[in-house]
């Protein structure tokens, strides 16, 4: 992906620092949208991708490590302190929260804005596609929303008017009905071309949002027919987590260093190692434990640095930055296995057997889902999984010792003090 300098993408940088100020931008930063060209649309489409992955921050492609008891503070002299130190990020005044939502929404901005350009311009196969890649992130965005807060405003179009929350329900809603016009319209894949949005990444997506609301059944059928498309295979993980070409990947951002500030890497790691970075997070005891010399993501999961330990999927540091996988094949066996429940025990040997792991054979249901979900917590470890993975099956309280409000993120409070509309969530 190149960087190409666009006038109206300009426009997103003024945008929304809250949901009521959502066309507040100046004028000479703002272009027409009634006078782009199809090659102005090309190049448009092309600031959609940086923006959606630039705008939510590092911090925000790992929240359900941070949330999910994965990684602690790395100042904490002890793991004792888990509970606290999740309890302190999920404060509506805590920063990433913020982030966050402001990053979501100022990506959607722009996605709504390019959804508004193709629906001006002359019909096309070309435009069709256009339009489906921004349906594409526009479920893509409200999904990352809706797992962290609930119900939230759904916006179609831009506005400067105060918003309520849709409820919970209505998002999830909405987000099928994105994810299915991108599968209708957005391109086909091309063989090893993961970086761009294509209708089977829709699909993908929408199998982990079917699983998200409890649609088991759904959410197999949709990830079976991902895995029967011929597109992709399991690979091996130093493929993907250190940029070469590999046929597992779905869906990733490129992450270019020239025009990215996700360098998610120099969360990880200590100042003392090779690729510098600034050791924010580390993995606490348990991650480490769960891994066994011969898991094959062992080595390409988590390391021990000079007695620290470190997230190592992400390698590059302060020097450079590293794709972001969004979806992946792997997930997809996961998908099934627990929509599947124990009738989905082939796919869950299938991923373990490629990951050097011999079968197992739980005993019932509740021991299956166990095993799926701490086959999610291996295989996902540093991607952004596993608080969410929790909340949806019901045991973030009584793994994490949460508090019932923590079940949900809280609505930033400058969010709230600039559009008195938006309710809080429970108990914040």
């Amino acid at each position: 992906m190149k960087r190409i300098i666009f006038p109206i993408l300009l426009s997103g940088a003024c945008f929304f620092t809250a949901c009521s100020k959502m066309l507040d931008v100046k004028s000479h930063s703002a272009v027409a949208t009634n006078t782009l060209s199809a090659a102005d649309v090309e190049a448009f489409l092309v600031g959609i991708y940086n923006r959606v992955q630039n705008a939510p921050g590092a911090e925000s492609y790992i929240a359900f490590d941070i949330t999910g008891g994965n990684l602690i503070n790395a100042g904490a002299t002890s793991d004792g302190g888990l509970n606290t130190f999740i309890s302190n990020v999920l404060r509506p005044e805590n920063g990433l929260m913020s982030a966050a939502w402001n990053g979501y929404y100022s990506a959607l901005y722009q996605v709504n804005n390019l959804l508004e350009v193709t629906a001006t311009l002359p019909e096309s196969p070309r435009n069709t596609e256009i339009a489906g890649i921004g349906h594409f992130f526009r479920g893509y965005l409200y999904y990352n929303l809706v797992t962290r807060w609930g119900g939230v405003p759904i916006l179609e179009k831009n506005t400067k008017e105060k918003v309520k929350r849709n409820t919970e329900a209505e998002v999830w809603a909405f987000i099928e009905k994105e994810l299915q016009l991108a599968i209708d319209g957005a391109p086909a894949y091309a063989t090893g071309q993961y970086y761009q949005v294509s209708s089977i990444a829709a699909k993908a997506m929408m199998a982990r949002v079917k699983l998200a609301q409890d649609k088991k059944a759904e959410a197999a059928t949709l990830a079976e027919e991902v895995i029967n498309s011929n597109y992709f295979q399991l690979d091996a993980f130093e493929k993907i987590f250190r940029a070469q070409q590999n046929n597992e990947e779905i869906f990733s951002f490129k992450n270019l260093t020239i025009e990215s500030s996700i360098r998610v890497s120099t969360l990880f790691y200590t100042y003392a190692h090779d690729v510098k970075g600034s050791y924010v997070y580390r993995p606490v005891q348990e991650v480490m434990d769960m891994f066994s010399a011969e898991d094959k993501r062992t080595a390409m999961s988590v390391d021990t640095y000079e007695g620290l330990r470190v997230i190592n999927k992400y390698p590059s540091g302060q020097s450079g930055t590293d794709p972001i996988v969004v979806i992946r094949l792997a997930e997809m066996y996961l998908i099934s296995a627990e929509g599947r429940g124990l009738a989905g025990l082939d796919r869950l040997n299938e991923l373990r057997r490629e990951r050097g792991l011999t079968d197992i054979s739980p005993v019932d249901e509740s021991a299956y889902l166990d095993a799926v979900l701490l086959e999610r917590r291996k295989e996902f470890l540093g991607e952004g999984h596993r608080w969410y993975d929790l909340v949806r099956t019901g045991r973030a309280i009584s793994t994490l010792g949460l508090l019932e409000r923590e079940v949900k993120y809280p609505i930033p409070m400058n969010e709230r003090a600039l559009n008195n509309l938006l309710e809080q969530n429970y108990d914040y």
